[in-house]
Order: C-alpha cells, then sequence, then structure tokens
C-alpha cells in the first residue's frame, strides 16, 4: 500500500498543482478512489509505477454543479457562453440528484444512477471516471451526445479539450502528468429531451456490456435535432452521425427508431469489423439504440 510520507493532501486547488509540478512524473491523483484502492490492493498504481498519492477530496472549488457564463476567445472576439459546470470531484449520487442535471442533461442524471451500488456511487466521481477511460465508463457516452469539454489545469495555466480529444484509447487520455482535470462543462440541452440505456449481464450492479445515450429536439412533430452515442463498443467515445442524420427532419416511429438502430450496428461493424461475439452484439446494439430513442421520444410525448 501506501507509505505515510507518500500520501499528500492538497486542501485548494493551487496547492495541488503546485503538488503535481513538484512531484511531476512519480504521482497519481485519488479522487473517489473506487478503482484506484482497488488497483493498490492489487499491487499495482493504475497502470503507473508512482511513489505519491495526491488526495484531493478536500478541494471545495472541484465540488459544484453550476451554471456559469465562460468565455470563448477565438480569433475576432471573446464571447460568452451559457455552460453547465460539474467540477471533477462531484460524485456520482450528487450527479444522480442534481435538479440542475435533471433539467439539462437527463442523460447524463441516468447514467450515473446506474453505476454500481449505492455505496460506490457515494464515493465514486465524474472527474476520475473520465480519467479512468475505460471502455465501459457510463458517464462517457451520456457526456458525447453533450458535446462535453474537459478543463485541465496545472501551472501554466488550462487547456480545454473535447471528451472525443481527452481520451485516446482505452484506459489512455491526452492529460499530462502535471495536470489536473478539474471540471467538465458543456452547454445546456433544455430543449432536447434524452435517455440512457444499459444492457449488463444482470439487471443491478453490472458493468456495461453496452449503452447507448441518446438526445432528441421536436418542432411540428418532427424531429430536427438527433444525438446518439454508443457506448463499450468503440474504443474511444464518439456519435454515430450517420445515424443521426435519418432522423433528422423525420416524424418519430417505430420503423424509424429501428433504422437508427441498424445503423448503429453497421457503424460498430464498419468501425471495428466482424469479431466472434458480432452475431450477439449487432442485434443487441440495434435494440438498446431504439430503446434509448423511444424513452427520448416518449417523454417528449409526456411533456405535451
Amino acid at each position: 500500500m501506501v507509505d505515510e510520507k507518500d500520501y499528500l493532501v492538497a486542501n485548494n486547488l493551487n496547492e495541488a498543482k503546485v503538488l503535481m509540478h513538484e512531484h511531476c512524473g512519480n504521482i497519481h491523483v485519488l479522487a473517489g478512489g473506487t478503482d484506484l484502492m482497488v488497483a493498490l490492493r492489487e499491487g499495482k498504481r493504475s497502470g503507473r509505477d508512482t511513489t505519491y498519492l495526491l488526495d484531493i477530496s478536500n478541494i471545495q472549488e472541484l465540488k459544484a454543479i453550476e451554471r456559469k457564463k465562460v468565455t470563448i476567445s477565438d480569433e475576432d472576439c471573446n464571447t460568452n457562453e451559457d455552460y453547465i459546470r460539474i467540477g471533477a470531484m462531484v460524485t456520482f449520487d450528487e450527479a444522480a440528484h442534481s435538479g440542475l442535471l435533471l433539467k439539462t442533461a437527463g442523460a447524463l442524471c441516468e447514467a450515473a444512477k446506474s453505476v454500481g451500488a449505492q455505496q460506490i456511487r457515494n464515493v465514486a466521481t465524474i472527474g476520475g471516471n473520465v480519467c479512468n477511460a475505460a471502455v465501459a465508463a457510463d458517464s462517457l457516452s451520456a457526456l458525447t451526445i453533450l458535446d462535453a469539454k474537459v478543463v485541465l489545469e496545472d501551472l501554466r495555466g488550462e487547456r480545454v479539450l473535447s471528451i472525443g480529444e481527452f481520451i485516446t484509447g482505452p484506459g489512455k487520455t491526452a492529460i499530462n502528468e502535471d495536470e489536473l482535470l478539474t471540471e467538465i462543462r458543456f452547454k445546456p440541452l433544455e430543449d432536447y429531451y434524452s435517455a440512457f440505456v444499459k444492457l449488463g449481464r444482470r439487471k443491478a450492479l453490472a458493468i456495461s456490456r453496452m449503452n447507448v445515450a441518446a438526445a432528441l429536439a421536436f418542432e411540428d412533430e418532427k424531429i430536427t435535432e438527433a444525438r446518439i452515442s454508443p457506448g463499450c463498443v468503440f474504443a474511444t467515445p464518439r456519435r454515430v452521425q450517420s445515424a443521426e442524420k435519418i432522423l433528422i427532419g423525420e416524424s418519430p416511429s417505430e420503423e424509424l427508431f429501428m433504422e437508427a438502430g441498424e445503423e448503429v450496428s453497421k457503424e460498430m461493424v464498419r468501425i471495428t469489423g466482424r469479431r466472434w461475439s458480432t452475431d450477439y452484439k449487432y442485434p443487441a446494439l440495434s435494440a438498446v439504440t431504439f430503446k434509448a430513442l423511444a424513452i427520448a421520444y416518449n417523454q417528449a410525448k409526456s411533456d405535451t
């Protein structure tokens, strides 16, 4: 395990950044610890041979879920845009029951509710789940349909990456050794209806075999916008735009949703090829996509 002298605690964000800089390449962040502590018991350091653990659980700046204006800079001007900000230390239980997220990111709330047991959700953090970059991480497909971005900070400043840019492969990210993921942000999806559906080996306490997050917007009984992101089937998070295009401009129907689900499965095969598991995954992914779209549509119907 960890010697007392190797266990560091930061009480604010600046302290954390200083410690990350001082021990760069030889330090690992401890957030909720639900994955890291298991790795330590097995004699691992979550894939890295590090000496120090940095406990960031006391940093209050990382525990908020809030709506705020964010200044976006480009070559021509600076603009202030409305964003939802989730601090990296927000737990899955807090995300699942956030009134703000229920209004602006319903699929993320559903994904958060599906993570492990209640004891795990009480401790495990959104930031830790994203940094682990596991293919089966339940938050990633929901964050992908939100077009979420991560904020990375070190003593030099901050940089912002999309989820797709941040996660570079299974268990791999673009974070530098002295950086901290401090927040996840996205524009609120208040005009969308969203859903998250998970398929596991059992009904509860299951790691996803696959999942789908979907969001739909409607006008005059037509689908005006669509977002679909399957989880556990690609090496990195992604939306299936070919399936989204099938939906846009059309009237919702079972046949339409089945066609979109079929297209998601076709995209899986195009990207990953045929494997021994394809005969199971192909119809299963189509069905999970159909269900997510149907749930989102039924939300819209009940709201009118």
